[in-house]
């Protein structure tokens, strides 16, 4: 239950951990979020289902993870910036999601099963009004 006193990051991550069940329907471990200028970064701990770990272990079965992943985030992400422009009041300008299967750069899904989610505001979101640094756990 969120309280008045839940902060804009974990209002932020709960949104995120919800959009990912309901996209994906594999529920993360965490969720981290992090503000910096314009720049909203969510990243997903544990958004691989153990079938995708399996799967991203050859190069042909993470080129189709990755191609899965940026195609099913282009296609639903629009909820997930709706939800992100009513908690911080400032429109999502650009979103994007990627899987890095094999270095662990933080991109969408790694075959850690970490996702990074990034996006880009329209305009600064005062520092004042951004509160909590944001990490909470799935479940």
């Amino acid at each position: 239950m969120l309280t008045t006193d839940t902060t804009m990051a974990e209002k932020i991550a709960r949104a995120a951990l919800a959009f990912e069940l309901r996209r994906t329907g594999h529920h993360p471990d965490s969720a981290t979020v992090v503000l910096s200028g314009d720049t909203l970064v969510v990243t997903l701990h544990g958004s691989l289902s153990p079938a995708e770990r399996a799967l991203a272990k050859t190069p042909e079965g993470a080129a189709q993870l990755q191609e899965f992943h940026r195609q099913l985030f282009l296609s639903t992400s629009d909820s997930l910036r709706r939800e992100i422009r009513q908690i911080t009041g400032v429109e999502v300008r650009e979103a994007r999601a990627e899987i890095e299967t094999t270095t662990g750069t933080v991109v969408h899904v790694l075959t850690s099963g970490t996702l990074v989610q990034v996006f880009l505001l329209a305009q600064d979101l005062p520092t004042e009004s951004w509160t909590g640094s944001g990490r909470l756990d799935g479940s």
